[in-house]
C-alpha cells in the first residue's frame, strides 16, 4: 500500500511538471501581439529607447520560451535579448540554420515585400544549443525601416 502511494505521488509530480512546461510554450497569437506591441514602442518612445527595452532579457518582451527581436531591413540586428552576440554583426544575413537556410534573409524579404508574415526554420530554444524547428513571426513598424520578430517552437527535434 506504502509503494502504491509512492508510485502515485511520484506520477501526480510528473504530471504536473509536463503539464507546467507545456503552458510555458508561448503561443503564436502571443507572438503576433507581442511584435505589435513593440512596434507601438518603437512608434512613440522611439527606436532607441525601445531599444533598450527590447534587449531586456527581464523585460516585457521576454516570456515564457520566446522573445522579440529587431532588425532594419539591410539586416543588423538591433536589439536581442537572448542572443545580444547577435548585434555586434554587421549584418546576419549570411546566418543559416543546420539545414542551411538563410533565415534572416527570409525575415528581411518578408518585412520588405509582405510586411508581415511566418518564417519557419530551425534555432535553439532559449538556455539550449540544440536547434528546434521554429516558426517566427516578421512585423514590419509602420513607417520604418526596422522590423520585429518573435516565434514559437514546434514539435520535436529536427535535423
Amino acid at each position: 500500500m506504502k509503494k502504491l502511494r509512492i508510485l502515485a505521488a511520484v506520477l501526480a509530480a510528473l504530471f504536473l511538471t509536463s503539464y507546467s512546461a507545456a503552458q510555458e510554450s508561448a503561443s503564436k497569437e502571443e507572438c503576433v501581439v507581442k511584435c505589435h506591441e513593440a512596434a507601438a514602442l518603437i512608434n512613440s518612445k522611439g527606436l532607441e529607447q525601445a531599444i533598450k527595452v527590447i534587449n531586456d532579457p527581464k523585460g516585457p518582451f521576454v516570456w515564457k520560451d520566446s522573445y522579440v527581436f529587431l532588425m532594419d531591413l539591410n539586416g543588423k540586428m538591433l536589439a536581442h535579448p537572448m542572443q545580444p552576440e547577435l548585434m555586434k554583426l554587421d549584418h546576419c544575413l549570411l546566418i543559416t540554420d543546420p539545414t542551411d537556410k538563410p533565415l534572416f534573409v527570409h525575415f528581411v524579404n518578408v518585412a520588405r515585400k509582405q510586411g508581415s508574415g511566418w518564417v519557419e526554420y530551425m534555432w535553439p530554444r532559449p538556455g539550449s544549443k540544440t536547434p528546434s524547428k521554429k516558426i517566427t513571426y516578421i512585423y514590419r513598424v509602420p513607417n520604418q525601416d526596422v522590423f520585429v520578430g518573435a516565434g514559437v517552437y514546434v514539435g520535436g527535434m529536427m535535423y
